[in-house]
């Protein structure tokens, strides 16, 4: 099986992810092609050769134009400004959002200011004056871009159907760490306008690097963060920092701390590891093809700063016996017995934990002590939206509690097929198995429409459906 596997003994931050897929092959002008649906302005992409600790490889940044045509880089371990540019400021100035780890850039998302500053965060070693960060609301460059904005851009591009899937589930986690750390609802939390940019061209070339080479699995090594503190509104705090730890504690990935004393793992580097990697730990029964290096910005002193992936395959006693080009991911189980709820209410219940971006609902009858009747109510969610759900159901039901586990699942790649039939168009969901199509399922709503429009019943154009799509024999 294609698998990607990536050594974070130096840590992982966004821009780094990027320039190891670039050191891979992806084309950057293939890259930039596949951003251009979002609509996003105002930035754009550099890729360069160079060397860390003698290691050489590809060093990526996201340029973001702000105001007077000025292009600000990220910040290095100085504070100084990459000479990236040529408009660049070169003194020390960290633009507003923007923050020195060494990797690239550390976008912070907070709550809106409501005291006409937003404070921003820097790690050791930055200038407090310069690493303050704070801009008037007022001023152009201090607009903002909310998660729910940001959903609804990647949600509402040309992008493939996997890449909205995966660069949103990035988002998710980031954003919900960061609301948890600010005590705010995930929809609440805003990324700066240049933060934003930055955080979205990241997150989305990423996913779009993994399409181009042909959605990989993906594996990493154990996370190693380093040690030290960083500069907030508070004063200093020490490393990993907050929405780092939150989001890795959703996943339940474990973290080492080396003796850098610099952050290594930036919120952006954790989101994209905790939702694209299967697993954590060494290399088992693998076979390297390729390697590439994302470089990062600073000079460590016990380490080259670098990402390495490595493409290879798998054998089959990695991937349980056979090997399978089928996606997996990891879920959240809630579930809890109820014998003492009205139906109208559980009714009522799964509608909205739905509507809510819970992934599944559904009830199992049981028979419960003193030979009750009851059910078991099961919500399936994504790991970080845990006790959003488990607070749903203890709120909204009888329950007394809720039983929470993790589960893997495997899931066939997939992709919708329009055929047409003597009713109309269908829309046909496909499921690809070894390159083998091994499901087909029409789109209900559509087929409801076009019986009722038809006169017949909603079985026929089932039947209609399904033969054009086996005349056609999809591949």
């Amino acid at each position: 099986m294609k698998t990607l596997y990536f050594d974070l003994a130096s840590g992982v931050s966004g821009d780094m992810f990027v320039g190891a897929l670039l050191d891979l092959g992806v084309r950057l002008a293939d890259l930039e092609a596949a951003l251009t649906p979002l609509g996003v302005k105002g930035y754009h992409l550099h890729a360069r050769r160079q060397a860390k600790g003698s290691i050489a490889g590809t060093k990526f940044d996201v340029h973001v134009e702000a105001e007077h045509g000025v292009s600000h880089g990220h910040a290095d371990p100085a504070g100084q400004a990459h000479q990236r540019h040529v408009h660049d400021h070169g003194h020390g100035h960290h633009h507003h959002g923007e923050h020195d780890h060494g990797h690239g850039h550390h976008h912070h998302l907070g709550p809106a200011p409501s005291d006409g500053h937003r404070h921003e965060h820097s790690p050791q070693g930055d200038h407090p004056d310069h690493a303050a960060g704070h801009a008037h609301a007022g001023e152009r460059h201090d607009e903002q871009r909310n998660f729910a904005n940001i959903t609804k851009l990647i949600a509402g591009s040309d992008l493939s159907p996997w890449v909205k899937e995966k660069s949103l589930a990035v988002f998710q986690r980031i954003a919900v760490a960061e609301g948890k750390v600010h005590g705010l609802p995930a929809e609440q939390v805003h990324f700066h306008e240049v933060g934003a940019v930055d955080s979205i061209v990241d997150i989305v070339s990423a996913c779009v690097g993994l399409e181009l080479l042909g959605k990989p699995r993906v594996l990493a090594s154990a996370v190693v963060d380093g040690t030290g503190t960083f500069w907030c509104a508070h004063g200093r705090m020490p490393l990993p920092a907050p929405a780092t730890l939150e989001i890795l504690a959703a996943r339940g990935v474990g973290v080492t701390q080396c003796d850098e004393p610099h952050e290594l793992v930036t919120p952006t580097g954790a989101a994209l590891i905790a939702e694209l990697a299967e697993s954590f730990g060494p290399l088992r029964a693998f076979t390297p093809r390729q390697v590439g290096y994302g470089l990062g910005s600073r000079d460590h002193r016990t380490r080259p700063n670098v990402l390495r992936a490595v493409l290879g395959e798998s054998s089959p006693a990695v991937s349980g016996g056979v090997a399978h080009d089928w996606e997996m991911d990891t879920v959240a189980v809630l579930e809890t017995n109820l014998d003492d709820i009205h139906a109208e209410i559980l009714g009522y219940f799964l509608e909205q934990t739905l509507a809510a971006g819970a992934l599944d609902v559904f009830y199992t009858p049981a028979q419960m002590k003193k030979n009750r009747p009851a059910v078991v109510l099961t919500v399936v969610c994504r790991s970080e939206d845990v006790d959003r759900f488990a607070e749903r159901i203890l709120r909204e039901t009888s329950a007394f509690g809720v039983r929470c586990t993790e589960a893997t699942r495997r899931k066939l790649n997939r992709y919708t097929r329009k055929v047409d039939t003597a009713y109309g168009a269908v829309e046909i969901k496909v499921g690809v198995l070894d390159g083998q199509v091994v499901q087909a399922a029409p789109e209900y709503e559509v087929c409801r429409q076009l019986a009722e429009r038809s006169k017949a019943t909603l079985k026929e154009v089932y039947a209609a459906a399904s033969h054009v799509l086996r005349e056609s024999k999809p591949t």
